[in-house]
């Protein structure tokens, strides 16, 4: 059986979904099976990876309706290996559709129950509030919470809502709920205010944060409109470095060795 993370965090514009291409491209390269799962109705995972929103036939929508995953419903990327199940305008809908449906916080968990035997990793990109999509993120995660953390004031005022969601979802849903690790992201050296955010979440989290750091870059920022993660974009940048070291730090936690994809 692969592993699950979900990455979540209320606070947009942190760099959740740069974080899920990111670091699910690089597990790819170094012989992962990876499933991205695009639970966010903005759909912004599914189109960094190149496809219409618009034009999706099958997605998370329907699988959390159906509680259910068919085959058909997966889009592979063979140029980077990488799986998608992806998103559309129709999963803001969702949420009204479910409120009154039993079991509803269980949707996506029992759907990826189908082909999370596939996969060794399937990251879950959740939308940016603590609504039930974001809860059936968070009872999916079997093996835990990514949390992208921006090196700034406002997104670390925010760490707090969502600690306090993860506990209520433990208490009243999955008692095995943890957070696996804290990615800073958008870091930016000249300042004095990310050095602080980076020692206030490590004071936070002492055992917890990753030791790679996510550097505010240009090339992060411009690879989503050409459709491709920062490996292919730009492989030789700061962001592309940053989210290497990441994806060998998690395989290094995970016990899993690391061997590049010929």
């Amino acid at each position: 059986m692969g592993r699950i993370y979900t990455l979540a965090n209320q606070k947009g514009g942190v760099g959740k979904t740069t974080t899920a291409i990111n670091l699910g491209a690089y597990l790819a390269h170094y012989g992962q099976r990876v499933l991205i799962v695009d639970i966010d109705p903005q759909a912004n995972a599914t189109s960094c990876l190149g496809v219409d929103k618009h034009g999706v036939q099958g997605g998370t929508y329907e699988a959390l309706i159906t509680a259910a995953v068919p085959p058909s419903f997966i889009l592979y990327n063979e140029r980077l290996n990488l799986s998608l199940l992806p998103s559309s305008p129709a999963l803001a809908g969702a949420e009204v559709e479910l409120v009154s449906e039993e079991g509803r916080e269980t949707r996506l968990k029992r759907a990826l129950e189908s082909v999370a035997g596939r996969y060794d990793y399937i990251l879950i990109d959740c939308p940016p509030s603590l609504g039930l999509l974001t809860v059936n993120g968070l009872v999916a995660a079997a093996d835990g919470v990514i949390i992208p953390v921006q090196c700034e004031y406002l997104p670390l005022e925010g760490l707090g809502q969502l600690t306090q969601t993860i506990r209520r979802v433990r208490t009243a849903l999955f008692p095995d709920l943890r957070v696996r690790g804290v990615v800073l992201t958008m870091f930016d050296g000249r300042t004095n205010l990310s050095a602080d955010v980076v020692a206030e979440v490590r004071r936070h989290f002492p055992e917890q944060v990753f030791k790679s750091i996510i550097p505010r870059s240009v090339r992060l920022a411009e690879a989503p409109s050409y459709g491709l993660p920062i490996s292919v974009y730009a492989p030789t940048s700061p962001g592309a470095k940053a989210y290497d070291a990441l994806a060998q730090e998690l395989l290094a936690g995970d016990g899993v060795p690391v061997a590049v994809r010929d």
